[in-house]
């Protein structure tokens, strides 16, 4: 006898709230239907853009983009690092404050670190149930490891494999000399010890990336090339199929480790520098001297420019093929990094200011006059499902919480996310208003809290808390507020279902 989903749920003892929701269904007609694409880069910031004032990084393709798009200027993350900020733009849900949620296999402990809830309905599965064919194509290895599913609802994945710590390649390593790219602070106490497995800063990831990268010969072999490259091919096998699409291409470059091919490092290091090459520097700047801080930030600035030529050579396939006159393209980033603001270099918990939150978010639609259109008012992650649901359409699922931003172009309405928004991170969340940024820890432990005056201070250097604490107060209890809230949002269960051994 065959039983159905529900008669096996129900069997099981598993609530109606607990099953997935399902997608709903499309209200557009096929013969109007756009495509989408979605690109998501990492550790990009809207600080290091040409379109967003950038005049030290040469982002020529993606400004070129956003010449014919609209440009959201104050977005921001959601929730924070990696994962949990894809979850947002995945599903177009809440996140922080989040659970902890511990996986056998996966080093990372933070919260809201894990895979998809069963309840959750992806932008995916929203889009493959009104019609569109859905692929994915990612190097970013957290996304693949043991028990997490971000292919949920694309028809097609393509994982391309070595990033970071991904466990690809496991030899060989004999002639890797780790001393080459360890700072002398990072080597302290190790002696003649650089093997990379008891590196206190840097870790086995170091190693395991130079052994990913171990065959490499030429800049096509970068995982940035291998990414546009993938997604390129894609369009090429099923853009003429005859059926609307949704490709999600997702580059973890320009994340650390930060290698970009020579030339591009070349273009932005102009001291005469002989010294290691930092891919991963040390988190402060404070051992670095003034000629190793322009070559961490030489080589993040030529990673950038690596990443926007690979990107924009996908975008000229996407055009050469005809499908800018009809597709939607989005462009985003999980979040940013420091690079010598306030002595800190790389993300954190406690970095959660602009230069790590602020994302740009970018909008090209092929018939609506939005080109040059810049957007003030908040925007969040969670914004991106419900806006590009709305353009192509489709109704969003009843689980999204955020908002459609398409009134804030078309109409100049104001955002729907008012003014003030929360991103969190772990035990740290920052409240966000036109005139402040409060960063807080809002769980138990060591007291944290820094407060910016964005009126004088837009790009947060320097930490005005002691002499506003009436300002402290309000927006330490907006947190505690917003996070009290948020829990039976952002709760959810996982997919496993188990019988006895007799099926009940």
């Amino acid at each position: 006898m065959q039983i159905s989903r529900r008669v096996f749920l129900e069997a099981a003892g598993v609530a109606p709230a607990q099953r997935r929701r399902a997608a709903p269904r499309a209200e557009s007609k096929p013969s109007d239907r756009l495509n989408l694409v979605v690109i998501v880069v990492d550790t990009w910031g809207a600080h290091w853009y040409g379109c967003y004032g950038n005049q030290e990084v040469r982002t020529p393709n993606v400004d070129a983009l956003a010449a014919r798009s609209a440009i959201f200027e104050e977005a921001f993350a959601e929730a924070l690092p990696t994962l949990p900020a894809r979850r947002a733009l995945y599903t177009g849900r809440q996140i922080f404050p989040s659970y902890l949620v511990l996986q056998r296999d996966d080093q990372v402990r933070i919260r809201g670190w894990h895979g998809l809830y069963e309840e959750d309905v992806t932008l995916s599965e929203a889009l493959r149930a009104a019609g569109y064919l859905t692929a994915w194509v990612s190097d970013v290895y957290h996304q693949f490891k043991p028990g997490k599913n971000f292919h949920r609802g694309f028809e097609c994945w393509r994982y391309v494999r070595g990033q970071e710590a991904d466990r690809w390649a496991s030899g060989p390593r004999k002639g890797i000399d780790l001393s080459q790219y360890l700072h002398p602070s990072q080597r302290a106490g190790l002696g003649s010890d650089v093997s990379g497995m008891a590196l206190p800063s840097m870790g086995p990831g170091v190693l395991q990336y130079l052994t990913n990268r171990s065959w490499w010969k030429s800049e096509e072999d970068w995982l940035a090339a291998r990414v546009f490259n993938e997604a390129a091919r894609w369009l090429d096998d099923n853009a003429s199929e005859g059926q609307p699409f949704y490709l999600h291409i997702e580059s973890f470059s320009p994340h650390e480790y930060w290698d970009p091919p020579e030339s591009f490092y070349r273009q932005y290091m102009k001291s005469d520098y002989r010294g290691p090459r930092l891919i991963s520097p040390p988190a402060t700047t404070k051992d670095l001297s003034p000629v190793e801080l322009e070559h961490v930030r030489a080589l993040y600035h030529g990673f950038v420019t690596f990443v926007d030529e690979r990107m924009g050579r996908f975008l000229r396939k996407l055009e050469a093929l005809g499908l800018d006159k009809n597709t939607v393209i989005v462009l985003t980033a999980d979040h940013g990094t420091m690079l010598g603001q306030q002595g800190q270099i790389h993300k954190g918990e406690q970095r959660i200011r602009t230069q790590v939150t602020r994302v740009p978010l970018v909008i090209y639609h092929p018939r609506r006059a939005w080109a040059g259109k810049r957007i003030k008012g908040f925007a969040l992650h969670t914004d991106v499902m419900p806006t590009v649901l709305e353009i192509l359409g489709v109704s969003a699922p009843s689980r999204v919480t955020g908002h459609s931003l398409v009134g804030m172009i078309d109409r100049n309405e104001r955002s729907p996310n008012g003014e003030r928004i929360v991103t969190g991170w772990g035990e740290h969340g920052a409240v966000r208003t036109p005139e402040w940024c409060y960063i807080g820890r809002w769980s138990r432990g060591s007291q944290f809290e820094e407060l910016y005056d964005l009126r004088r201070d837009p790009e947060e250097l320097n930490n005005v808390a002691s002499q506003n604490p009436s300002v402290v107060k309000e927006l330490r209890e907006h947190l505690r507020k917003h996070v009290e809230a948020g829990w039976e949002i952002t709760r959810g269960t996982f997919g496993t279902v188990l019988l006895g051994p007799y099926g009940g």
